[in-house]
């Protein structure tokens, strides 16, 4: 009963079938082996747009950086919730990738920036003239870090407001199919008819060994970010691993499949821990991700089980177990937060016996 990040997942069957295959080839390296040029094709109908560029990396964290990087200028400034990913778990990879750019934190409830808020800070920045850092580009992140989703109207509505002031969008993408299937969206729908200009779009989270793709909406800027990828050591030689995982995730809607087991799978599970008195929840779940509280005792019970998940405050078990990992949490009371990620790639069956 594994239900922690869903990092931890194994590859999905598909994929690892799809990296054997192609280890069985010798092509091209650095992103011009043939399977990359189909992947390019297989993006471009998935998202109705016939000029999109594609670009894979191997982690989160680069495909964020670097479609900051490419949208804002050292003296700029990215408007982003306080719980985002690229605020709270990247080390600060955007500050570095831009050579400086101010992360501008937008509050609003359950990890959700609001339409209101954004437009008052971005209104309260760039008001020093030369003395202060520049109005530079909006990021939001869908599935939110606190498992909510924004239907298409938040994100239409928010990239309204970045519009108004001249803004590129962001989204980040690495529960991007997760996001789809709860909001039954097209990809099209969710980004550049929404108004979003560059796209991470995940992959490790759901099924794949690891691999990102950045979606470019605007090709004039596709030679930047391969001079940017490469220039941040993220253009791998052996390319067509990435590429193939990336065509096997596509293909015949597995990507989407795994995300809608991992979706039903939270739901259920919600539904169940639900009818227990003692647990609470802290934000809806949408996806796949459950924050969730119960009395501690219980924790004990659950971990002699066999059940792991992250803890995010305070002690952990009793007897110094290591659970960890804190996405910033505190406890309140008796009642500790726990999160916890179900993954469509390696979903196991959950007994709650308490």
């Amino acid at each position: 009963m594994f239900f922690a990040s869903d990092n931890t997942a194994p590859v999905a069957p598909e994929v690892w079938a799809a990296m054997a295959a192609v280890n069985e080839v010798q092509t091209k390296s650095y992103g011009a082996d043939p399977m990359m040029g189909a992947l390019t094709l297989q993006m471009r109908h998935l998202f109705e747009a016939p000029t999109a560029t594609t670009y894979l990396v191997p982690t989160g964290t680069a495909a964020n950086a670097l479609s900051l990087a490419l949208q804002t200028p050292p003296w700029g400034s990215i408007f982003c919730h306080p719980q985002a990913h690229i605020e709270k778990d990247e080390c600060g990879a955007p500050e570095f990738f831009t050579n400086g750019a101010k992360l501008v934190l937008v509050d609003g409830p359950h990890g959700k920036m609001t339409p209101q808020s954004l437009r008052r800070t971005i209104e309260a920045s760039g008001l020093g003239g030369v003395h202060s850092v520049q109005r530079g580009l909006v990021s939001l992140t869908n599935v939110t870090e606190s498992g909510t989703v924004y239907q298409l109207d938040e994100v239409k509505a928010l990239t309204r407001v970045a519009k108004e002031f001249g803004l590129p969008c962001h989204m980040d993408g690495a529960r991007f199919a997760n996001a789809l299937v709860a909001t039954n969206a097209k990809a099209a729908d969710m980004t550049w008819r929404a108004g979003i200009d560059i796209l991470s779009f995940g992959g490790t989270k759901n099924g794949l060994m690891g691999v990102e793709a950045v979606v470019l909406f605007h090709p004039h800027q596709a030679w930047e970010f391969e001079l940017r990828r490469k220039r941040a050591g993220h253009l791998m030689s052996k390319h067509r691993f990435m590429s193939a995982q990336m065509q096997a995730y596509l293909q015949d809607d597995l990507w989407l499949n795994l995300a809608k087991r991992a979706n039903d799978s939270a739901a259920d599970l919600v539904q169940a821990m639900g009818k227990l008195p003692y647990v609470t929840f802290d934000h809806p779940t949408d996806a796949n991700i459950i924050f969730a509280r119960w009395p501690r005792k219980f924790h004990q019970i659950l971990h002699d089980a066999g059940a792991y998940y992250y803890l995010n405050d305070g002690e952990t078990l009793m007897g110094g177990a290591t659970l960890f990992w804190g996405r910033g949490l505190c406890a309140r009371g008796r009642r500790q937060r726990r999160i916890l990620i179900i993954s469509g790639a390696s979903l196991q069956v959950i007994e709650f016996l308490l």
